[in-house]
């Protein structure tokens, strides 16, 4: 008789982007200011959304908000990045969020300027 040992296997964590609930983009001195509402499963440290950020059509990066902790009892959050160059023309950026351990989520909001 032959025994069948199983295997187990690591299967790899389900990804949990951090999603973007709303966004404002108003002008502010020659630059845009944005605030931007997220809502993620924080669990702690060891996974919470790490930060978001602004760029153009192609994925050029005009600015980055970094969140420095967990917001475990505080869903939704926003929170502001003021000082972002937009270049001339351009009438839409995207929003882009990252969470901690997976990093950059290839999900994007349109934020339409004009």
């Amino acid at each position: 008789m032959r025994w069948l040992i199983p295997f187990l296997f690591a299967l790899p964590a389900m990804a949990d982007p951090a999603v973007v609930e709303a966004v404002k983009a108003a002008p502010s001195g020659g630059a845009w200011r944005f605030d931007v509402t997220l809502s993620h499963a924080d669990t702690g440290w060891e996974d919470y959304a790490n930060g978001w950020r602004v760029t153009n059509e192609t994925g050029r990066v005009l600015g980055t908000r970094k969140l420095l902790h967990p917001h475990v009892n505080e869903q939704p959050f926003t929170r502001s990045l003021s000082g972002v160059k937009i270049p001339q023309g351009l009438t839409r950026v995207w929003i882009e969020t990252s969470t901690l351990p997976e990093g950059w989520d290839g999900t994007r909001y349109q934020v339409d300027l004009r």
